[in-house]
């Protein structure tokens, strides 16, 4: 199966959102920027590929913020 990978990241001081190294949208805060890598990756998962959203840390490693098929759609918070 296919895999597709979102990573929210700050980018030129604004929150981003990367697939396939190119960048999309210019959010003013992480919880934006989050919100619409889950709800891209929930279409990639439903069209039958696995999707997950990764977020940089301050410590600049990614973790894992939420799969399709794991993690409740739209997340709870």
């Amino acid at each position: 199966m296919e895999s597709v990978q979102y990573f929210v990241t700050r980018h030129e001081g604004q929150w981003r959102v990367a697939l396939n190294c190119e960048y999309s949208g210019a959010y003013a805060t992480e919880e934006e920027a989050i919100r619409a890598a889950v709800d891209a990756a929930h279409k990639e998962g439903k069209a039958g590929r696995d999707a997950q959203v990764l977020v940089q840390g301050h410590d600049h490693r990614f973790r894992n913020e939420w799969t399709y098929g794991q993690d409740l759609y739209p997340p709870s918070g």
